[in-house]
């Protein structure tokens, strides 16, 4: 399986429309979440349930068997930024964070 810190640069990840801002938050604290083998709705269930306790500089690494599109519109209208990349196996790690200020807003 791909590392997925080593393919975040790669031109088939799908990013968050916002660029990255401020620190980079690759170099935050991490929650591995594995949801793989999960039948829908579980993975986003799994994966909401989790960012209820995600910290300001925190982020959530999922590892998912499906791209999971139905969750990007969520994760935006929540001020959270996202970066998915293939795994190359078919499946996909799906990396979340808090934007700045989406919390305080």
């Amino acid at each position: 399986m791909m590392m997925f810190y080593d393919g975040l640069k790669a031109p088939s990840c799908r990013n968050s429309p916002a660029q990255l801002d401020g620190d980079d938050p690759l170099h935050w604290p991490a929650t591995l979440l594995d949801v793989r083998g999960m039948e829908a709705p579980e993975p986003l269930v799994c994966i909401l349930d989790a960012l209820d306790t995600l910290a300001d500089e925190g982020k959530l690494h999922v590892l998912i068997d499906r791209e999971p599109h139905p969750l990007y519109g969520v994760l935006e209208r929540h001020g959270l930024r996202h970066r998915t990349c293939p795994t190359g196996d078919g499946r996909y790690e799906l990396l979340i964070w808090q934007a700045y200020g989406a919390r305080a807003a």
